[in-house]
Formats: C-alpha cells, sequence, structure tokens
C-alpha cells in the first residue's frame, strides 16, 4: 500500500531541497526522520513536515487505503521522494546604465510515497 502526502508551492527553490530528498528516498520511515532532524538546512524542516504527514495518513485508520486495520509505521520505507519546481514570482531589479536584471522568486512542490514492506 502506498501512502502519499505532498507540500505545493514551498517557497523554496527545488534545488535546495533535492539533496535532501536523495538522503531519504529507499529508507525506513523513522530513519529518514531521524536524517532530516540533524541536518541544519531550512528545507529539511519542510521534507520533515510532508513525511510526517504521509506516516499521518498511514497510521489514520479511517484513510481509504487501510479498510480499517491499523498499520506498523515500522514497515514503512520512503519508496519516492521527489522535488519538482513551481511557479516564479518574477520581479525587476533596476541596474546600472537603465538597465534591468530580473529577480525569480523561486517555489516547489514536494512528494512523499510511503510503501509498506512485508516480511
Amino acid at each position: 500500500m502506498q501512502y502519499k502526502s505532498s507540500y505545493r508551492y514551498a517557497r523554496i527553490s527545488a534545488q535546495k531541497v533535492r539533496p535532501l530528498a536523495n538522503l531519504i528516498r529507499g529508507k525506513f520511515a523513522g530513519e529518514a526522520l531521524e536524517i532530516l532532524r540533524f541536518q541544519p538546512q531550512r528545507g529539511a524542516r519542510m521534507l520533515e513536515k510532508v513525511l510526517k504527514s504521509a506516516l499521518g495518513n498511514a497510521q489514520d485508520p479511517d484513510h481509504p487505503m487501510n479498510k480499517g486495520r491499523s498499520i506498523n509505521t515500522e514497515t514503512l520505507v520512503v519508496s519516492e521522494a521527489h522535488v519538482n519546481g513551481g511557479p516564479m514570482f518574477k520581479r525587476v531589479r533596476p541596474r546600472a546604465r537603465g538597465m534591468a536584471f530580473m529577480i525569480k522568486k523561486r517555489f516547489a512542490h514536494i512528494h512523499v510515497t510511503l510503501e509498506e514492506i512485508f516480511e
């Protein structure tokens, strides 16, 4: 079973969060939370929230995938963790001699999928 969670329009560049998503992909959910907890980057806090949300979806007995049964969270693995670029706010910064440079304030879409493994 797959449990998904996403954070759309996160106010951070996708380039800054992607290395953190690569760190946790393929790890157990508890281990991934521990890894993110000790990362100093701001993107780690965002990715941690998405991972906790996916864990919450897995633990919810009313979730359509659970059908009233409880899930053992130690058997959940981060099967997918990807970060895509979102839209950009575009601003203009005046420069010398009448020129203008673009300032792009970037957004990201963070997606995490947990999958249950059976032993």
